[in-house]
């Protein structure tokens, strides 16, 4: 099965303009933007035939091509990262059977998280795409409530049915708990969706010949897309294995992956 991943990245973000180049400060003391971090982290997958940039904007392909990265442009119509790879595959004559989509705001996702979604793709010939999720430790809950709390989105939530598709997924925090029960709950039964798709060549297509949705226009998720259009999305449940995960949506962030890093780093 050959296997590319892409990495859709944008200058114009509503919420973090110029996110992609954002510089993280290492545990070593340098710096390093979060393109090259997401890039980096594709790059330690194995089994993947080749990793791309995919932008619209020639600073993120300027800095992309300055540490190595190969690069497809894009449409500057793109309204998310999975047109993005979409127009891609398109753009650049991809002929890969699987489509990885690891997005540029999540440098934290390790490799094993990848593998999880290819290894699911290549057990079931019915899947037409898989995510990953993980469940949510105390730190990484009360950090979603404390976010949703002060009218900032933080990471997106998601429920999946007994078979393991996705029932939906939520800026909200999702399923509610009752404050008062929290405490008593071991493990916490909410699930963290992590931002990274595995998607057949054809089922990545459709979705950009469905056209948004209203679903996605009021959540802006991307995925919710393939939900209403009734394709499943595939939910594989990973183990950190002992790391905090968390995506760089606001700029408050950046403390959040920079203290994440030194853990990795003892």
């Amino acid at each position: 099965m050959k296997t590319v991943i892409l990495i859709p990245a944008r200058y114009a973000s509503t919420r973090y303009p110029g996110k992609p180049l954002v510089t993280v400060r290492q545990p070593d003391g340098s710096h390093k933007s979060l393109i090259q971090m997401s890039w980096e982290a594709a790059c330690s997958v194995p089994g993947v035939d080749a990793v791309y940039v995919a932008t619209d904007d020639a600073r993120i392909e300027d800095a992309a091509k300055r540490f190595g990265a190969e690069v497809i442009m894009t449409s500057r119509d793109c309204e998310n990262g999975t047109a993005r790879c979409a127009d891609a595959v398109t753009n650049g004559g991809l002929d890969a059977d699987l489509i990885v989509n690891l997005q540029g705001d999540a440098p934290l996702t390790p490799p094993w998280f990848v593998e999880a979604l290819i290894d699911e793709m290549k057990r079931d010939p019915d899947a037409v795409m898989a995510t990953p999720i993980i469940r949510c430790d105390r730190e990484t809950y009360g950090n979603f409530v404390e976010d949703r709390k002060n009218g900032m989105v933080g990471g997106t939530t998601a429920v999946r049915d007994n078979a393991g598709n996705a029932l939906y997924f939520s800026k909200e925090v999702i399923p509610w708990l009752d404050p008062k029960k929290v405490a008593d709950m071991d493990p916490i039964p909410v699930f963290h969706h992590v931002g990274v798709y595995a998607y057949r060549r054809q089922t990545l297509l459709d979705y950009a010949a469905w056209g948004e949705c209203e679903l996605e226009q009021l959540e802006g998720l991307e995925q919710l897309r393939f939900l209403a259009n009734g394709a499943a999305v595939r939910c594989v449940e990973v183990d950190g294995r002992g790391r905090v995960f968390w995506e760089l949506n606001n700029p408050h962030d950046t403390a959040r992956i920079e203290q994440a890093l030194e853990a990795i780093a003892q």
